[in-house]
């Protein structure tokens, strides 16, 4: 039995974790806010004003692509895993992302803290340049055979590159960039440099991935894991990161960075061979964010989540060089006695609410939202109702809604492991933990193994309830494996 509750963290000791992280102008590590979904981990980082002075905050929420649950387009299923939801396409995220942290590098060059010369000598200790250079030059019809022919050095290279890109930025854009204020034309033309710089070594790096795009077909193809490859996908938005962390400085210019519902992003669509996997995309970004930190010092990332994944199967590395708050956040059932009881239930429906559905804030906002409706009303005009059958329509409405489709998608879990099992997919040093797993159908009968699966998901089930919903893992992980080990 579990005798040990859930760690509970006040809304305000979080709200001063979070300020702590986010004040600093670099850190050593991102910061994860796990919690599950529909305790307010949203509107608790929305609520924070990050865009004063100094600082300058990018939010990306991965999820509002998905228009048919994000409350951004007027849907919310806060009970309804992301993994469940359709998946978007992977360039959704990645453009999302890209588009807040280039935005972000633009205010940075205005502020002067990015310059051209910063943004080569970053690209250059990362990638070799000479071949590409040359390429971005040939494909420029300004750039003359003779100019091209002669051996010059990478930085050569560069500053013909950036003073070909500067030329064609048209009127509009050299005012985006001095937003109509003052400036003498010595500034106009560092601006644009610096301007022109970052198109440059986007332009570089879209080259190099166009070279990888036959790998990234064969790793698709084929699965496994390339860390190169992986690594080459995430070139762009970790190369502005480590710019943004360069340019960061104390009371000038702060710089952070906000993914919410970052475990979308391990479940997106692959549309073409341009780049690898959502999933090896995934982990390639929090591996550079968090190598980043602990070599160089990153600026402050915040990862909002309510994936398990992040408490029993990190990436590399995010075990040991990560601060995680991982722990719900809310009422004990003590506090939110004293905000509920006699403004919106008396003690007898109190100690029912407390007793099958406990103190979560959007269990109580949606049992007393029905508690007002109509529905209410009518089922406590019935002879012989009480408040015990409009608990039930609730357990019901969640019955149909959140744990039904919850055990669908295990039992299509499991059937899928049987499937594969079968076909020698599931390697056997994996089938040898428990006894009913080491037996999957070995024919293949649907109905076999839909009732195998049933079989394992009530014996899950059950085990659980036995533990009281508690449950722990051994983990290992190695940096040179590819999965983890239980």
């Amino acid at each position: 039995m579990v005798n040990k509750t859930w760690r509970i963290i006040p809304r305000p000791l979080l709200e001063t974790i979070l300020n702590n992280h986010a004040q600093h102008h670099c850190v050593p590590q991102p910061l994860i806010l796990h919690g599950p979904r529909g305790v307010g981990k949203t509107t608790l980082i929305l609520e924070q004003k990050w865009n004063t002075g100094p600082h300058l905050t990018g939010y990306v929420d991965f999820a509002q692509p998905i228009e048919s649950h994000h409350p951004a387009h007027g849907q919310s299923f806060p009970w309804t895993s992301w993994s469940n939801c359709p998946p978007p396409p992977l360039p959704a995220p990645q453009t999302q992302l890209e588009r807040c942290l280039e935005s972000m590098a633009q205010t940075g060059v205005k502020l002067g803290t990015i310059t051209s010369h910063q943004i080569f000598t970053t690209l250059n200790k990362w990638h070799g340049l000479d071949a590409t250079l040359c390429r971005i030059l040939q494909s420029n019809s300004k750039s003359s055979k003779a100019t091209l022919s002669d051996k010059v050095s990478n930085s050569v290279q560069w500053g013909r590159a950036v003073c070909a890109v500067s030329a064609q930025l048209n009127a509009d854009e050299v005012d985006g960039i001095v937003e109509g204020g003052k400036v003498s034309m010595e500034e106009v033309a560092y601006f644009k440099e610096a301007m022109a710089g970052l198109r440059v070594a986007k332009e570089v790096i879209r080259v190099q991935q166009g070279w990888r795009r036959n790998a990234f077909r064969d790793l698709n193809r084929v699965g496994g894991f390339s860390r190169s490859l992986a690594n080459s996908a995430t070139d762009w938005p970790c190369l502005l990161l480590e710019l943004l962390s360069l340019g960061a400085e104390i009371d000038y210019f702060q710089p952070k960075l906000i993914i919410n519902n970052i475990e979308v992003l391990k479940h997106a669509v692959l549309t073409d061979d341009s780049t690898v996997c959502g999933s090896l995309y995934h982990d390639s970004l929090i591996w550079r964010i968090i190598a980043l930190g602990a070599n160089e010092r990153c600026l402050p990332v915040i990862l909002v989540t309510s994936d398990s994944r992040f408490l029993t199967v990190p990436p590399v590395g995010l075990n040991s060089r990560t601060m995680t708050i991982n722990q719900a956040f809310g009422w004990t059932p003590q506090e939110a006695k004293m905000h509920m009881v006699d403004d919106y239930f008396s003690p007898y429906e109190w100690n029912l609410v407390v007793e099958v559905l406990g103190p979560s804030p959007r269990h109580l906002f949606e049992l007393y939202a029905l508690k007002q409706s109509n529905f209410y009303q009518k089922v406590m005009d019935e002879k012989g109702s009480t408040f015990e059958d409009i608990v039930d329509a609730y357990l019901a409405f969640l019955q149909v809604t959140v744990v039904n489709p919850a055990m669908d998608k295990a039992l299509s879990l499991l059937q899928k492991f049987a499937s594969d099992a079968r076909n020698g997919k599931i390697p056997k040093d994996r089938l040898r933990f428990g006894a009913p797993w080491r037996h999957p159908p070995q024919i293949d009968n649907p109905a076999l193994r839909l009732e195998w699966a049933k079989l394992q998901l009530m014996d899950f089930v059950q085990s659980l309830v036995n533990t009281e919903f508690g449950c722990g893992s051994n983990i290992v992980v190695s940096e040179d494996a590819e999965e983890p080990g239980f």
